[in-house]
């Protein structure tokens, strides 16, 4: 089975993943509250268009509209029946935009975690996780994506259990953990711990890292942690927040402008990140100024905590009142 992810990582220095989904889909007209997946059917035009504006800007990777399309978090909204079809089809518009893309680009099949706690902490159990991400690994593989890419997942069970779900489809797999509660994981993981855990698991993920978080300083000292024990085989990714979320006239707005965005992708570079994109509140304007900070960009000596909070802010945002 080829292995695009591999062979494009085997060929250049760093790749460029995709932005936003959610934010940048409620920016086109998605109701608050509602599941970004159900686009996959009912708004397919709109979830293809993002692909396109990502593309067109210069992602060698995009991930497919389907975070939360796991039956755990679609039972929320009575829609756990329709698990298979809104993955696959998620896959499907992602391989479509890829294929008319001119180019290789690489489509990750996005699977979030099932927003239930795993025992001993709660009642999912491990059997029960694995079937959730069993059931949406396959179907993202049916549809055609290259590579299977947990995010946002912030325990070590969890993590487990997916990735020996999607490593049962024969895809390689990604992962990105979330660290945003004083540089740890909800479940007070440290990044050190993380990277440990990972070079654990089987399969061993092919590419690893963060994303999402409390903004681009502390997604940059999280990768600092990160690569500290990391190894010659580890592939890390950074996919940081665009800045802090605030709401301005009613509307979530996130604080990181191009020039931050810039500025924290070349941070990754210096710290030896080889997949660099953007999370939440990153457009294609915002992935764009990463494109064009790192195009001819010479990575430099890695930064320390103090270097990060001069370019890029604390990297532990003060917390904002009512105002």
């Amino acid at each position: 089975m080829s292995n695009v992810l591999a062979e494009l990582l085997e060929a250049r220095a760093y790749l460029i993943a995709d932005g936003a989904t959610g934010t940048n889909l409620m920016n086109m007209g998605l109701p608050a509250g509602q599941p970004p997946d159900l686009w996959n059917l009912e708004e397919p035009e709109n979830v293809t268009r993002l692909h396109e504006s990502f593309i067109e800007v210069g992602a060698d990777i995009i991930l497919t509209n389907t975070f939360g399309s796991n039956r755990c978090r679609l039972a929320l909204d009575k829609a756990e029946a329709r698990a298979r079809e809104i993955n696959e089809a998620g896959a499907r518009i992602a391989r479509a935009a890829a294929e008319r893309a001119g180019r290789r680009v690489v489509v990750a099949g996005s699977m979030g975690p099932t927003g239930e706690m795993m025992e001993p902490y709660g009642t999912l159990s491990r059997e029960a996780a694995e079937a959730a991400f069993d059931e949406q690994a396959q179907a993202l593989a049916d549809g055609g994506v290259d590579v299977l890419w947990i995010e946002t997942i912030f325990a070590f069970p969890e993590l487990a259990a997916a990735v020996a779900a999607a490593g049962r489809t024969g895809l390689p797999v990604a992962s990105t953990m979330t660290f945003d509660t004083a540089g740890r994981t909800m479940m007070g993981d440290t990044p050190e711990k993380a990277i440990a855990f990972v070079h654990t698991l089987t399969p061993r993920p092919v590419a690893f890292g963060a994303n999402c978080g409390a903004g681009p300083a502390m997604l940059i000292d999280t990768l600092r942690r990160l690569r500290a024990g990391s190894d010659a085989d580890d592939v890390l990714i950074a996919k940081g927040n665009c800045g802090v979320p605030q709401m301005v006239g009613g509307k979530i707005v996130y604080s990181g402008t191009q020039e931050i965005m810039a500025h924290y992708a070349r941070m990754a570079r210096d710290l030896g990140a080889r997949i660099v994109g953007g999370c939440c509140g990153t457009t294609p304007a915002h992935l764009r100024a990463i494109v064009e900070a790192l195009d001819g960009y010479a990575p430099g000596p890695p930064p320390d905590a103090a270097g990060i909070e001069a370019a890029l802010g604390p990297v532990q945002p003060a917390k904002r009142g009512a105002d």
